[in-house]
């Protein structure tokens, strides 16, 4: 069964190519522009399995988004993965400090962004 990922990003290019390389990669996507949307989107559907966040974004940034999805119940456990322009080490501890699962720097390939996906999700490769 494919697995549901929330993507979050306020750049219709990034959004749309993470898109495309996730679907690629066998995943069911659901694209939103920023945290708000986010949010109104977990509160009329099913939790995700994975959750992937840009830092820079009006309003809400991802940070600040994290942490809110860190504070549900519904989504307290829920994997997060920060994609994000900004790799500096101080923006990375920010991220992971948040309740990030992890954090990579964009831009990204398409094979490391699956096989971090998997990696998160269990997915040994086998497809067990």
């Amino acid at each position: 069964m494919s697995k549901d990922i929330l993507v979050v990003d306020d750049e219709i290019g990034a959004l749309t190519l993470i898109g495309i390389m996730l679907e690629r990669g066998g995943f069911n996507v659901t694209k939103v522009k920023d945290g708000a949307e986010a949010l109104g989107y977990l509160e009329h559907n099913n939790r995700p399995d994975l959750i992937i966040l840009d830092v820079m974004m009006p309003g809400m940034s991802g940070i600040e988004l994290c942490r809110t999805l860190r504070q549900r119940q519904d989504t307290s456990q829920t994997p997060v993965l920060i994609l994000s322009a900004r790799g500096d080490a101080e923006s990375v501890m920010q991220g992971m400090e948040a309740g990030a699962n992890d954090y990579l720097p964009k831009p990204i390939l398409h094979h490391d962004l699956v096989t971090k996906v998997k990696s998160m999700l269990g997915d040994n490769g086998t497809g067990v």
